[in-house]
């Protein structure tokens, strides 16, 4: 294989750049070109590739976002979409794909290397819902993001005597809302994959209330639900004053941690060791901090599962 391309898909993560970084730079030193695809797979599919050099990726390590861009496409889920890709990269010369994204960005993965074209995924999303893997990039630094908003949030709503939500991203996965909540001191963490009954939550205020406390932190992952909604029920049923902070997209955003500069290095290499092996339709992951990989079809077809321990002791250490 002497020629490689590389694309972000779906939602943008902190760290995929640094990703970007080890595909270029480790197939540079194999001796293997890389081609940059801009806006994911609706660039591919219209031919919105560049090659890239070493300068290509210089002082990007640091940097949020994507230098490649990412955009999302109906038209590249249909057959035509995904031959009309594959003979925009046949043009180039390109033998194989690294694919740096989510679920979404996997099963069109999936596709292309049911065509016959080589494709290994790098779980990027900070959502940390991909099975297969312990961390996918970005999670830590948004993990940071929100726990900076919970330590600030809680300052005021200590000065005020208030009950404060902090809604998270999570539409259908609360890892977010768990390790931010847990590592933030939150009286409550409500999430999609847990049920809780909100007369539990409004109990745990009140002993709260009882006891003395004066302020109190729920976080709240936004697939359960509406913040503002649950704020009013909270009010109705406690009498409990209370504000809601909507983390929204500032959660995608910011400087990458050391933690997901190191995964998304580690990863984009790995991506690049197993199409020169000749392998395709995997996914690269780290689990104990080992690096893995597994057919993405295993992974499309499995469930992602949060920490029970790490809610259970949230639980017990809101008491």
């Amino acid at each position: 294989m002497k020629k490689i391309g590389v694309l972000t898909s779906g939602g943008d993560a902190p760290g995929m750049n640094a990703a970007i970084r080890a595909v270029v730079r480790k197939a540079i030193y194999h001796d293997v070109e890389v081609y940059g695809v801009k806006y994911g797979y609706q660039g591919l599919m219209e031919g919105n590739i560049e090659k890239m050099d070493l300068g290509s990726v210089g002082d990007i390590i640091q940097r949020g976002g994507t230098i490649l861009a990412t955009a999302r496409s109906d038209e590249f889920k249909t057959d035509d979409g995904q031959h009309q890709a594959i003979e925009q990269m046949k043009k180039l010369g390109i033998e194989g794909l690294v694919v740096i994204g989510g679920d979404g960005s996997f099963r069109g993965a999936q596709k292309l290397s049911a065509k016959g074209f080589p494709c290994i995924g790098v779980p990027g999303t900070i959502d940390n819902d991909i099975p297969g893997t312990d961390f996918t990039i970005g999670f830590d630094t948004s993990l940071n993001t929100v726990l900076e908003a919970i330590d600030k949030v809680r300052d005021t709503a200590t000065s005020h005597e208030r009950t404060y939500i902090i809604e998270t991203m999570g539409r259908d996965a609360g890892d977010l809302a768990l390790w931010a909540g847990l590592a933030g001191g939150a009286e409550s963490i409500i999430i999609p994959e847990t049920t809780e009954e909100f007369s539990d939550i409004c109990n745990r205020l009140e002993r709260g209330r009882e006891r003395g406390k004066k302020h109190s932190i729920i976080v709240l992952a936004e697939g359960v639900g509406n913040g503002f909604e649950y704020g009013e029920r909270i009010k109705e049923e406690t009498n409990l004053e209370t504000r809601v902070t909507v983390l929204g997209y500032i959660q995608r955003g910011g400087t990458p941690t050391a933690q997901d500069r190191v995964l998304a290095s580690r990863l984009g290499a790995r991506a690049v060791e197993l199409l020169l092996d000749g392998k395709a339709n995997r996914m690269v992951g780290i689990k104990n901090n080992d690096l893995v990989d597994h057919e993405i079809d295993t992974i499309l077809s499995e469930k992602h599962f949060i920490n029970k321990e790490m809610y259970n002791l949230s639980k017990e250490l809101s008491i």
